[in-house]
């Protein structure tokens, strides 16, 4: 009974250790803008008619904008004086790739790693402590507690990353449709992006807008476009930006490459359709066969089962 208990209470501990990690998770990527607050604040400010002091200011903001993100940004501050470069740059790029969710610079997401390891593993050695399990037990499930509160923050980048990456494999022919439309009626190539972004938004429309940016405060084509396929690194975007800078370098009409490039966008979206329909049946083998068939089983052998245990022929046999 002690050991069951003791389980009852890791389970219910593990728990809700997850979900604090969750919605700390979700605190930080609700995170508003610096501009944002501060335009507010003064906006806040000159509504009122009778003087304020700093004081009620401050205190008129919310608890995570008072405690939390200070908190956050002191730490990250700290962690960053002893991190080297080349890790705060690989963790830039991963939170580049995943369109910096949250406003998150990479000195927030260590920052964010570290809390979720020493809450985690903190949390789960006061339940080892109130379980009364022995040290190296205790040792064991803190340890792993902390490495899965670690290990979490880099797990959810990589599931946003992957389905940014997804969203832009699955926009991309459309707007190269729409971009090869607009390029052939006369545009220029840069203002054939920019009547695209107008015209749609979605995670690949928002990286041309932000490779417009980039062109209009004087990077060159080539290199805003190579900047936006390595922000995204999605082998389709890849191909068609080596496709546009060598038809730029060589003089070719930008027009025939976006159609070329537009075919090859539909056949390859219509294969990966056709892969994913071939790989349906193999998906469903799991779920068929230890959901679907035994309730299959059961309905059709239980009225019979249930039929010969009244014969007694089951009562005999035994």
């Amino acid at each position: 009974m002690g050991n069951f208990l003791t389980l009852v209470l890791v389970a219910i501990g593990f728990i809700f250790l997850v979900a604090l990690i969750v919605a700390l998770v979700v605190i930080m990527r609700r995170r508003p803008q610096e501009s944002d607050s501060i335009e507010a604040r003064l906006e806040q400010y000159s509504e009122r008619e009778t003087p304020v002091t700093l004081e009620e200011i401050e205190f008129s903001a919310s608890f995570a904008e008072r405690i939390i993100y200070p908190t956050m940004d002191a730490l990250s501050r700290f962690l960053a004086q002893f991190t080297p470069a080349r890790t705060l740059e690989n963790v830039r790029h991963k939170l580049e790739l995943a369109d910096s969710p949250g406003n998150l610079k990479p000195a927030n997401f260590l920052a964010l790693r570290f809390v979720a390891m020493v809450v985690l593993g903190g949390l789960v050695l006061v339940l080892m402590i109130i379980a009364r399990l022995p040290t190296t037990q205790r040792l064991l499930f803190v340890g792993l507690s902390a490495a899965l509160g670690y290990f979490m923050p880099v797990l959810w980048l990589g599931s946003k990353i992957r389905s940014r990456q997804a969203e832009i494999v699955r926009e991309l022919p459309d707007v190269l449709d729409l971009l090869t439309i607009c390029v052939e009626a006369g545009l220029g190539f840069d203002q054939a992006v920019a009547k695209v972004v107008d015209k749609s938004d979605n995670q690949l429309t928002r990286a041309f807008n932000r490779y417009l940016q980039e062109v209009r405060l004087g990077k060159l084509r080539r290199e805003g476009l190579l900047a936006m396929s390595a922000r995204m690194e999605v082998a389709d975007v890849t191909s068609f930006v080596a496709a546009i800078v060598q038809a730029d370098q060589l003089g070719v009409s930008i027009a025939k490459i976006l159609r070329i490039q537009s075919d090859q966008m539909r056949i390859r979206r219509r294969q990966r359709a056709e892969q994913k329909a071939h790989q349906a049946p193999i998906k469903m083998l799991i779920p068929m066969a230890f959901l679907i068939f035994p309730s299959i089983f059961i309905m059709l052998l239980g009225p019979a089962l249930l039929t010969i245990m009244e014969s007694g022929v089951i009562g005999t046999i035994v």
